[in-house]
């Protein structure tokens, strides 16, 4: 048992009393998928689901046709694997519903899991719980109560110690200052970890697209950034407008009046937000030629800049503070591209050319390029790690 056990709250699940005590599973077991669905249907239809977007977009994630979709993704890869054991995984503080992914990755992986949720008291945390100790109840699932533990304890060397002593895998989702501070706690020689440390994204548009887009693309776009309150690393920072300048003004201007029109009534901005985006602008503006193009309020504060360089990921403030530029072709987009650069959003016929313009330009950044609206979306194909084939291991025989 853990020294300090009387600091952790159990959310779901059950510490196991010997750690050495639970067994892999095989990718994509029977009883994981099974129980992924259950957890499914059960938010689907969660009274207060409907208040939480995020909690429909993780129900939507488990569902029996997504799991079965990323399983087939595997057919001929998994046959000789099994879990690597028991899975530590550090959630980040100011994303809700992120524990859940880890945790469902981790056992389609074949892994037990110990996993700490922030600390923040998060609705979307108790919601997902419940539902997960409703499961563990039945006896269909009971067997799986020692593979999907939550916790939430104060930052605590000595228990991050102790769990990290004992897994097979650690998982650390956060800034890199959390990672450096969970790093300080040994591994066994054996044991693997993934880190998902500092990263920041951008968007690129079409600005013909955009002239003809509806009101839909607005939503698309507050689900990537303030549903989140900018705070996600694939929330877009740099907005990258393509197309002739006159194109790209108009284009802009239609964009932010219905970004305007949709944000205004459910979303708010504290005042301390205000003086971050003032000084943010004010800090650009001793670095870069920048224009601070005016906005009705403060709820969006648009920066554009007339060059690109990698210094611009340090201008980071949340609640809505994007900078601007446009330009007619890709080229240099690749001035911003480092590799802490994770997502680049899309919108107009652009997958293709944006894909091509990583590979062939042999760029060190960018790790996924996914549709306006899709930033958020959790795959197990995360920041360059397909995170199945990394959360077990091969049985070799020849």
């Amino acid at each position: 048992m853990l020294k300090k056990a009387e600091q952790i709250e159990v959310l779901c699940g059950r510490i196991p009393d010997e750690y050495g005590s639970i067994s892999p599973l095989p990718p994509f077991s029977r009883e994981v998928c099974s129980f992924l669905g259950s957890l499914s249907a059960l938010l689907m239809k969660h009274p207060q689901a409907r208040n939480y977007p995020d909690i429909s977009t993780f129900g939507f994630f488990c569902r029996q046709a997504n799991i079965e979709r990323l399983r087939s993704r595997y057919e001929g890869q998994i046959s000789d694997r099994l879990g690597r054991g028991l899975s530590f995984h550090i959630a980040p503080s100011n994303v809700p519903i992120n524990f859940a992914y880890s945790m469902a990755a981790a056992l389609l992986a074949g892994n037990a899991c110990i996993v700490r949720a922030s600390s923040k008291p998060f609705a979307q945390t108790d919601i997902v719980c419940g539902c997960i100790r409703d499961l563990l109840e039945n006896s269909e699932y009971s067997c799986l109560a020692e593979y999907v533990t939550v916790v939430r304890y104060p930052r605590s060397r000595v228990i991050n110690d102790e769990i990290s002593s004992v897994c097979d895998l650690r998982v650390i989702w956060g800034g890199d200052a959390t990672v450096e501070e969970v790093r300080r706690s040994p591994l066994p020689p054996r044991s693997s970890e993934i880190t998902f440390a500092d990263r920041f994204s951008a968007a690129v548009f079409d600005a013909e697209a955009v002239l003809s887009a509806k009101p839909s693309l607005a939503h698309e776009f507050y689900n990537d950034t303030y549903l989140y309150d900018q705070n996600a690393c694939s929330s877009p920072r740099v907005i990258y407008w393509l197309g002739e300048e006159n194109v790209c003004r108009c284009a802009a201007e239609h964009f932010w009046d219905m970004v305007h029109e949709h944000i205004k009534g459910k979303y708010s901005v504290e005042p301390v937000i205000s003086v971050d985006k003032y000084t943010t602008a004010c800090r650009l503006a001793i670095s870069h030629d920048t224009q601070v193009i005016p906005m009705p309020d403060q709820l969006i504060s648009r920066l554009r800049v007339f060059s690109l360089s990698a210094e611009l990921e340090k201008y980071r403030c949340a609640g809505g503070s994007f900078i601007e530029y446009y330009d007619t072709s890709l080229e240099a987009f690749a001035e911003i591209v480092s590799p802490r650069l994770q997502t680049v959003s899309y919108y107009g016929d652009l997958a293709e050319k944006l894909r091509s313009f990583v590979t062939e330009n042999r760029l060190t950044g960018i790790d996924r390029i996914v549709p306006v609206g899709k930033t958020a979306d959790f795959d197990t194909l995360w920041d360059g790690y397909d995170l199945i084939l990394q959360m077990s291991r091969r049985i070799a025989v020849r």
